[in-house]
């Protein structure tokens, strides 16, 4: 049987490195074809990661935590009477230490530390001048609980307090399951006496990027400098898209339907009247894709995520919003399939549960528009029968110029404010 070589996947369109979380198998282990032989962190999320080949995993590369390029070898398979010895030979040697790693993930130093006297202050943190005391304090037992590299265990409830508190996670003992840290553990820490927090030594502190960030970092620039964007706004009448969607969540049995969901079928439909929309640039051609493949950005504590929901033009209402809901729940926890992270051909961000009028959204490359929705607001307004009180809520779609022009644009946006002002479309 043949060497298989185990490299790092590239499992996104932006994916340049992943981090191996764990490996789920071990030097030694009978190996099939489709087994799952790691977790890796990729900028987007925690993908699995498959063998391509059977036999025996003969040699692990690079260990959990280790970050990784994407190519390089991190492992073979083969039978155990195979030479394997020159290609574990080749393989690059592990990748030293960041020079601006957090200071708290270098070894502990030989000599035992000294047993810390009564004090209403913890010590001072000049042994780790890279890293300044945290402003909420915590018992010192807590401080070894969770591992200074890696990511932290908490509930998303956890996480959206803390973040309100100032509580730094990485000095909680988690209470919950598995050492999880959960909403009690940081709301006793946010109640912690004034007297007893740590006055910070350092002005700032420097955080190492994740990998989520860095690349947006990398791949917004791409996209705004070069791409030349530009903007139409429209406002909609959501007072009978309003109206249906109560009428359809008060049916028992039935998938509860979000805004959200209404307006991603809407662009859907258009986009099939619209093919222009539903297109990229490839420099000496524009792509049009028949298929609406639409990405759903969904926010993150440390970034901004576009899982990709498929075929929506073919998907009924029912279907968009039960598999819309599965797809952020899960981006939400880092467990989106491979296939899920790239291949959109059109994205739709929104910011109305953040109670945000309008704004304008960067468009995702290599896509060629990217809708922005606001929130639905209570408004006045005058029609036919006089002055009254009104739904409305503003879409902006940001067009790349190489692809579209302003009337193209235009015509998509007004389809799509068309079927949403006669939400009894979107369920044809």
């Amino acid at each position: 049987m043949a060497v298989t070589k185990v490299v790092m996947p590239k499992l996104s369109e932006a994916m340049e490195s992943g981090k191996i979380i764990k490996w789920l198998k071990k030097e030694g282990d009978r190996i099939q074809g489709g087994d799952i032989l790691a977790e890796v962190e990729t900028d987007k999320a925690d993908v699995e990661m498959e063998a391509f080949g059977g036999g025996v995993l003969r040699k692990i590369l690079a260990p959990a935590g280790e970050t990784v390029p994407v190519g390089v070898l991190i492992g073979v398979i083969a039978e155990p009477g195979d030479d394997v010895a020159a290609l574990i030979a080749s393989a690059p040697a592990p990748a030293p230490a960041r020079a601006g790693a957090p200071a708290l993930a270098v070894a502990a130093p030989s000599t035992p530390a000294p047993t810390p006297t009564a004090s209403p202050r913890p010590p001072a943190v000049a042994p780790v001048p890279m890293r300044p005391s945290p402003v909420t304090s915590a018992p010192a037992a807590a401080v070894a609980a969770q591992p200074s590299g890696g990511r932290v265990k908490a509930s998303p409830l956890a996480k959206k307090i803390a973040a309100q508190t100032g509580v730094d996670l990485r000095l909680l003992q988690g209470s919950g399951p598995g050492g999880r840290i959960v909403r009690r553990d940081v709301e006793t820490a946010g109640a912690a006496p004034a007297a007893t927090r740590a006055v910070p030594d350092a002005e700032f502190e420097d955080r190492p990027l994740s990998q989520m960030r860095a690349a947006i970092a990398r791949q917004m620039p791409l996209s705004k400098a070069p791409v030349p964007h530009f903007y139409v706004t429209n406002e909609v009448a959501m007072d009978r898209a309003w109206e249906l969607r109560e009428e359809l969540n008060a049916l028992e049995g039935q998938p509860k339907i979000s805004l959200n969901d209404l307006v991603i079928r809407a662009c859907a439909l258009a986009l099939l009247q619209h093919p222009g929309v539903n297109a990229s640039f490839r420099g000496d051609a524009i792509r049009v894709f028949h298929r609406a493949h639409i990405g759903i950005a969904v926010a993150l504590e440390e970034g901004l995520i576009t899982p990709v929901l498929r075929d929506c033009h073919a998907k009924s209402l029912a279907q968009i919003a039960v598999e819309s809901r599965d797809l952020a729940e899960r981006a939400r926890v880092r467990k989106l399939r491979a296939q899920e992270l790239s291949g959109a051909t059109f994205s739709i961000s929104n910011l109305g549960m953040f109670d945000v009028a309008e704004f304008s959204a960067i468009i995702n490359p290599p896509e060629g528009a990217i809708l922005a929705v606001g929130s639905v607001r209570r408004v006045p307004v005058v029609d036919e029968a006089g002055l009254g009180v009104g739904r409305r809520m503003a879409l902006t779609i940001s067009c790349d110029h190489r692809v579209m022009d302003g009337a193209m644009g235009a015509r998509f946006l007004q389809d799509v404010k068309r079927l949403l002002e006669e939400p009894l479309r979107l369920l044809i």
